[in-house]
């Protein structure tokens, strides 16, 4: 995998994570390799659309655990054959 790719995918899991350190670590990173700006953005927000659907997942589990009929739109169809994130 090249050094570009490498630091995508850890922006990207910084940013799932919550984990400032990281991202500020790995921004540095990528700044010094030459990715652009647009580049990092779209890991970021790909990162955001995978914890946003894991989070909306969660929420319909927990809704449904506790007898509660109410469920969030997820930003999928549900199948197993498709993202819940984009």
């Amino acid at each position: 995998m090249d050094e570009k790719t490498r630091l995508l995918i850890c922006l990207g899991a910084a940013t799932a994570a919550n984990c400032i350190p990281c991202f500020e670590h790995y921004f540095g990173k990528a700044k010094e390799v030459g990715l652009k700006f647009e580049e990092i953005q779209e890991a970021v927000d790909l990162a955001t659309q995978v914890k946003k659907g894991a989070h909306l997942a969660i929420k319909n589990c927990i809704n449904g655990l506790m007898g509660e009929v109410k469920e969030y739109d997820l930003p999928c169809d549900r199948q197993a054959s498709k993202s819940c994130c984009g």
